[in-house]
């Protein structure tokens, strides 16, 4: 499968522009670390994408509908454990395994976090956003309530990487994704 294939199958599924845009800034981060890392950018950067697939349609069964939908689509079994392993312990069973699975698993609350954040400052933009910014407001609960710091800690410690580390990668990241800018 290709790319416009990919966004053909998640935009049958998913019409918000909010939704689309998270994966978008999904596909962008994998694609990053995937060529950070030394991995094939392009599979990773597929699975960013169609890692909500299911989310829009299927609130209530996230990441049970993904599967059928992804295999009537031909795509791989490793390929659908990717993408259902995001929500490892949330609404899947599916534990992360592969580096690629446990940055998924770490970015996709990261991301948002992330995002708020840089709309607070005057720019709005990840451009000149510091560690240091985010990391303030990973300690304010209050702030991005729907982005859950357990989960971007789970992250964190499943890849072995401090979470200052997780969050500066993750705003490098950002800011080399065109959807972000």
């Amino acid at each position: 499968m290709d790319r416009d294939q990919a966004w053909t199958l998640l935009t049958q599924y998913n019409q918000e522009p909010f939704h689309l845009l998270h994966a978008e800034t999904i596909e962008g981060v994998l694609r990053y670390f995937a060529n950070e890392l030394g991995y094939e950018a392009d599979y990773w950067a597929l699975v960013g994408l169609l890692h909500d697939v299911d989310f829009e349609q299927y609130p209530d069964r996230h990441c049970q509908e993904a599967p059928r939908i992804l295999r009537e689509n031909g795509y791989s079994e490793p390929f659908i454990h990717a993408v259902v392993s995001h929500a490892y312990g949330i609404v899947s069973d599916a534990k992360p395994e592969h580096i690629m699975e446990k940055i998924l698993f770490a970015i996709d609350e990261l991301t948002g976090l992330i995002g708020a954040t840089a709309r607070m400052r005057p720019s709005k933009r990840v451009q000149d956003l510091e560690t240091s910014s985010v990391m303030k407001k990973f300690k304010t609960p209050k702030f991005a309530a729907g982005c859950s710091r357990e989960v971007i800690q789970r992250g964190a410690d499943m890849l072995g990487w401090p979470l200052g580390t997780l969050i500066e990668r993750t705003i490098l990241a950002m800011r080399a994704c065109p959807c972000c800018d």
